[in-house]
């Protein structure tokens, strides 16, 4: 009952195609998880199928609460307000500033109160840094603020997990520590936080729950380094 995320004897297929077998994963509040491996090994699709963007066939799964065997679509929304999703290429609305940006997303699940929504938002963007870009538009922030923008967002809704896919990607070393301290700090706080990456630097950074993909399958280790080259 106190797990957020739980995996057991999970295959995933993409066309056909056998991506991961057997996986089997338990994540819990307050965990800090890297998924590590080549690109390609299946990691973001992982990912993907913790907020249902790849369905289950195969094994059982259950993610905050829902079964993702044959999840109907209404539920599917309900499950992403409790999750919190960060991308490699942050994905902000390029035509609107920074207030706009997670206006929408407040509005579209559902934050209809102009004084609810302007609370959340000052809030997530406190704990981000990022009070004074409030009305900046995407184009005049650098990567690592567009990039705290994306994980002010994925906080609007205050969700249990954070799902962080490749989140310093395209960031430089400094920047990435800065918005890996970010995200530690949010699991201090008591949420969990899955990173999927292939920079092992950000592991000794901030150690974690290490999950190797390689060959079709995800284990568990602590000798992360040895997979470095």
């Amino acid at each position: 009952m106190n797990h957020l995320v739980k995996l057991e004897n999970v295959d995933i297929y993409i066309q056909k195609y056998l991506i991961l077998k057997d996986v089997n994963l338990e994540i819990e509040k307050g965990d800090f998880i890297y998924f590590v491996g080549k690109v390609g090994t299946g990691k973001s699709t992982l990912l993907k199928l913790l907020y249902a963007e790849v369905p289950l066939e195969y094994g059982n799964a259950e993610v905050a609460g829902y079964n993702l065997k044959n999840i109907k679509h209404k539920k599917i929304a309900e499950l992403r307000k409790k999750l919190g999703i960060i991308f490699q290429d942050f994905q902000l609305l390029k035509d609107r500033d920074v207030y706009e940006n997670l206006r929408f997303v407040l509005r579209a699940t559902g934050v209809k109160n102009k004084e609810e929504i302007n609370k959340r938002i000052r809030e997530v963007l406190e704990k981000t840094g990022l009070t004074e870009k409030i009305h900046s538009m995407p184009h005049q922030l650098s990567g690592g603020e567009q990039q705290r923008v994306a994980i002010a967002r994925a906080l609007l809704n205050d969700p249990v997990l954070i799902i962080a896919d490749e989140p310093t990607g395209n960031l430089d070393p400094e920047t990435s520590k800065e918005i890996l301290d970010i995200l530690k700090e949010i699991q201090t706080a008591g949420k969990a936080v899955v990173i999927a990456t292939h920079d092992y630097e950000l592991i000794k950074l901030h150690p974690g729950k290490v999950y190797r993909f390689e060959n079709n399958t995800v284990s568990e280790t602590n000798d992360f380094i040895s997979m470095e080259k």
